[in-house]
């Protein structure tokens, strides 16, 4: 009798440490592994002008790891300079990129000041409207393209999608194209609770220019803080 009680106490007890095994070891595993972000853009997203070459990808990285170092967060940067919306389409069709999508928990888009740019002859002086407004319609198609792209790799991943700033904000005329195409960028980011849309514009109202910018359009490390502080202040990172 006594035999047989120690047996199934033994079994128990192995059972109980197997299945403690398995949840820690399950758990340390899942921690190991991070959160992982995966961030598409043109250099803005590379961080091009930044003189660190952290840009406000690995700002905002660094951030992430002061304030959760338990959940080690982790970026990849997919930024490539000169990118518009259709070459962002483009790349996510390559394998490397396509196996990462799959393995994201997290995705980050900053593009469409390409589009903008070259569609009205690579600056914004003069502007054409007309090229202006039909880029606007490609665009927007492109966009909603790269998103159902990526709600198809993991349609339970949150995405952040950020809005263009005027790289002159003294122009008025300017502003009202950048504020039109935000205006667009902002309404596709609300028919879906999974997207976040966070602006940009405002980031650089009201300041020295040479603070803030490496050239016409492109901040230093300065100006990439400022987006990567508003990214932080402006989502819950789960």
């Amino acid at each position: 009798m006594k035999k047989g009680i120690f047996l199934l106490a033994g079994a128990l007890l192995i059972g109980l440490a197997l299945y403690l095994s398995i949840t820690y070891l399950g758990e340390e595993k899942k921690a190991d592994g991070g959160k992982r972000i995966v961030a598409f853009g043109d250099s803005l997203t590379y961080g091009y002008g930044d003189e660190t070459k952290e840009g406000y990808i690995g700002r905002l990285q660094t951030k992430l790891h002061r304030a959760y170092p338990e959940r080690n967060y982790q970026i990849k940067n997919y930024g490539v300079y000169g990118y518009k919306s259709s070459d962002v389409l483009k790349q996510m069709l390559k394998p490397k990129v396509a196996q990462d999508l799959k393995e994201a928990d997290m995705f980050i888009v900053y593009i469409g000041t390409n589009d903008l740019l070259k569609s009205n002859g690579g600056d914004l002086y003069p502007l054409h409207h007309e090229k202006l407004v039909e880029a606007k319609n490609v665009y927007e198609e492109k966009l909603n393209g790269i998103l159902e792209t990526l709600e198809t790799a993991d349609n339970e991943a949150p995405i952040i999608l950020l809005g263009l700033y005027n790289p002159y904000p003294d122009g008025d005329k300017i502003e009202k194209y950048i504020d039109h195409w935000n205006q667009s960028i902002q309404k596709t980011a609300e028919q879906d609770e999974n997207i976040t849309y966070i602006s940009t514009n405002e980031l650089f109202k009201g300041k020295n220019k040479k603070q803030y910018f490496s050239d016409s359009l492109h901040p230093n490390g300065k100006g990439y803080e400022l987006i990567a502080d508003k990214i932080l202040n402006e989502y819950f990172f789960k």
